[in-house]
């Protein structure tokens, strides 16, 4: 047997599945039907349990070109029916191998309905998963009592890179030089990059001002990551200093840090938004676009006054911002993500957008 308890005290009974030990973290849902891989390899999952509302995870098993990361990030990982079979010519592995391979400890079995009606209801909370038997309801309690919460936390300085880098893999323009401050970036974000001839440089999430400038960018991109907005208090005081000087494109966090440096709030939603599929408004265009997302703080809408942003796109199931842009200089952003595309294209004109805004 194995079990989750929530900080609440619910308890959910089930089987071990991967790595077998204890995982903890902040307990989450994710409704996309398919895209796990890149779910659990997904920097932005740092430091959360990822419920998946799909009943059957794993059915065309995992390869090795659909990570997102260079290594799984997600702390746990649930399902209903994990799929020991895989039917896919590209499949290298089972998801279970993959999950024992990266020590990651999940839990298969349980009522993920119930588990995903009760997040809704009471909100995201921390959680404790322990593969081990003997283990009483108390001392259960007591390990949950002891997961951090993720307010207040800087995650990023947890998944940043070390060191810069070089990202040149999509394409073979050297048209453009970007720069990419990295709070914890997706490949699929470099490479939808790198397709529009942008030579990227990826840079640690604490990379100071004159070194970003010293590497003569024609534009900077802030990337997604972990974690509570507020708590990076180095990157916004950077992009205080970044703004006005070359076009600036952000996604997830990197568009909460923007509007943070711009003076706006962010706030934490009750269980956020986590799945692919997910409409939004782009209020320019009238066009409504199916966006991947996750995130679990958003952007307060009256803190934008004063700020120079307008709102540019919104989310129609509860009317969050879902993307701004100044209104003087080429420095915009969206919380949701348009490289996965479950469109499948709907939201890849933003990278174009950037494009033009570096050619102007």
């Amino acid at each position: 047997m194995a079990r989750l308890i929530l900080e609440d005290g619910r308890i959910f009974a089930g089987e071990a599945l991967g790595y077998r030990g204890t995982a903890q973290g902040e307990v989450v849902f994710n409704t996309s039907m398919c895209g796990y891989q890149e779910i659990m390899t997904d920097p932005s999952y740092h430091g959360q349990i990822v419920n998946m509302t799909y009943p059957l995870i794993g059915n065309y098993g995992v390869h090795s070109e659909d990570t997102e990361s260079d290594r799984v990030r997600v702390s746990g990982f649930i399902v209903k029916e994990i799929c020991s079979y895989p039917s896919s010519w590209r499949s290298g592995a089972d998801l279970e191998t993959y999950l024992i391979e990266n020590r990651i400890v999940g839990l298969k079995g349980i009522d993920t309905r119930a588990l995903t009606r009760h997040i809704r209801a009471r909100g995201a909370m921390r959680g404790f998963i322990s593969h081990d038997d003997a283990s009483s309801v108390e001392e259960l309690r007591a390990a949950v009592d002891k997961v951090p919460s993720l307010v207040g936390r800087d995650l990023v300085q947890e998944v940043t890179a070390r060191e810069k880098y070089a990202w040149n893999r999509s394409g073979s323009g050297k048209r453009f030089q970007v720069a990419v401050l990295d709070y914890g970036v997706k490949y699929n974000i470099l490479n939808c990059l790198s397709e529009r001839d942008c030579e990227l440089t990826v840079l640690p999430a604490g990379t100071g001002v004159e070194e970003i400038m010293a590497l003569d960018p024609d534009g900077i991109f802030l990337s997604n990551g972990p974690g509570d907005p507020a708590a990076v208090t180095y990157a916004v005081a950077n992009l205080k200093k970044l703004i006005g000087k070359k076009p600036i494109f952000g996604i997830c966090l990197g568009h909460q840090l923007l509007c943070l440096a711009l003076g706006a709030r962010a706030y934490k939603l009750k269980f956020g938004h986590r799945g692919g599929n997910q409409p939004v408004l782009d209020k320019r265009s009238g066009r409504v676009e199916i966006t991947s997302q996750n995130h679990g703080f958003a952007i307060e809408k009256s803190s934008l006054k004063e700020t120079g942003l307008e709102i540019t796109h919104l989310n129609l199931n509860d009317h969050t911002v879902e993307g701004v842009a100044h209104s003087e200089l080429p420095v915009f952003s969206v919380q949701y993500h348009p490289e996965a595309s479950p469109g499948p294209h709907d939201s890849r004109y933003l990278f174009d957008k950037f494009v033009d805004f570096m050619a102007n």
